[in-house]
């Protein structure tokens, strides 16, 4: 025994239990009457596409006319993946006993059987497609009419706008991915020197509004924030009008004006693979008084820098909820956007009705 065990000032403090340090939850909802994207158009050629969206495992496909076809990655006949297959005159072909399935997900074809018809039980089930703006959504509710159209690129297609896309994919749940994307405050630390800096003791106010499907802050006052990004996107300076929002179930948008000329806005589709990986598909739209071609060379690798260090702060972040068994958030009024996210993927997971009211609150914070 050490000599040191009877002093009660250096006694070990008793182990706590990890169940009485966490609350057992985790922020993941599942929404499923609605739009993802489950690929980009240019990822999907002659061949089937195996992903994954809300962990179902789908199979995606061009039928006749090129028409994008996503089934759910199973044949019926023997439970072997459809994706593993090839595309025929249109259909899915299963590599395994050769059954062909169309993009409603009717088997059209039993090789070797004298009465080809279809029936029911033949059938995969199959979920209806959108192929916009160089993306292809899927509505993830099998065999179902979709309520809406699927989110648009707002600024696709615009005269005098320029256009960078990238896919990525971080550990952490659509909730925390979209929070992250969102979050003002986390910039000048995890992001110090690249986008903002420590704080200039600016006092700004966030005038949040949440409606049924959506919710916004635009933050007031705000001048041009120190760092890489904001030199290249306005070197003279000036005021930014900036505007954090989400809109339901997956957008993420961040836009920024600085006087009349320069625009940017930040839309990015989180498509959930599973509980805790979220996939990104960002389009970067800009109109800028410098030279766009500039802004084009620099733009990706500063961004990619920047999404690096969010996914490493993303995965640290889901291993902590991990090993603890839940998650435990104490929270502020300066997480602007976190906790109106949170009410918005709830509401819809439960299909509750999506009121037309708009709520405002005013937030101030110190950048």
């Amino acid at each position: 025994m050490d000599a040191h065990d009877d002093d009660p000032k250096l006694r070990r403090a008793p182990v706590v239990p990890l169940k009485n340090l966490t609350r057992g939850n985790v922020s993941v909802a599942r929404v499923l009457d609605a739009w993802y994207v489950a690929a980009a158009s240019k990822d999907l050629g002659a061949e089937p596409l195996a992903v994954r969206i809300h962990d179902i495992p789908l199979a995606l496909f061009r039928g006749e006319g090129g028409r994008v076809g996503a089934v759910l990655d199973r044949c019926p006949h023997r439970n072997v993946p459809l994706s593993t297959g090839r595309v025929v005159q249109g259909t899915l072909e299963c590599g395994y006993h050769g059954w062909r399935f169309g993009t409603d997900g009717a088997c059209r074809c039993v090789p070797g059987r004298v009465a080809d018809t279809d029936a029911r039980a033949r059938r995969t089930p199959a979920f209806a497609t959108r192929e916009q703006d160089g993306f292809i959504w899927v509505w993830t509710q099998p065999d179902a009419e979709p309520s809406e159209e699927p989110y648009r690129f707002a600024m696709l297609g615009r005269p005098g706008y320029d256009h960078v896309r990238q896919t990525v994919t971080a550990e952490g749940t659509l909730h925390a991915a979209a929070e992250n994307a969102l979050d003002v405050p986390h910039t000048a630390f995890l992001h110090r020197g690249l986008f903002r800096d420590e704080s200039r003791g600016i006092t700004l106010t966030a005038v949040v509004r949440r409606s049924g499907d959506r919710v916004e802050a635009e933050y007031l006052g705000e001048p041009r924030p120190p760092g890489i990004v904001a030199r290249l996107l306005s070197p003279s300076g000036g005021t930014v009008t900036h505007f954090d929002r989400f809109v339901l179930p997956c957008v993420a948008e961040v836009e920024y004006r600085i006087g009349t000329e320069n625009h940017l806005l930040v839309a990015t589709a989180l498509t959930p693979v599973s509980d805790f990986v979220t996939q990104m598909h960002a389009v970067v739209s800009f109109k800028l008084r410098v030279p766009h071609a500039a802004v084009k060379a620099a733009l990706k690798p500063l961004a990619m820098r920047i999404f690096q260090q969010d996914a490493v702060m993303l995965r640290a972040q889901t291993d902590t909820v991990r090993r603890f068994g839940g998650e435990q958030f104490v929270s502020t009024e300066i997480d602007v956007l976190g906790r109106h996210i949170w009410r918005l993927l709830r509401g819809a997971e439960r299909g509750e009705p999506r009121s037309t009211a708009v709520v405002e609150e005013h937030v101030q914070l110190v950048v």
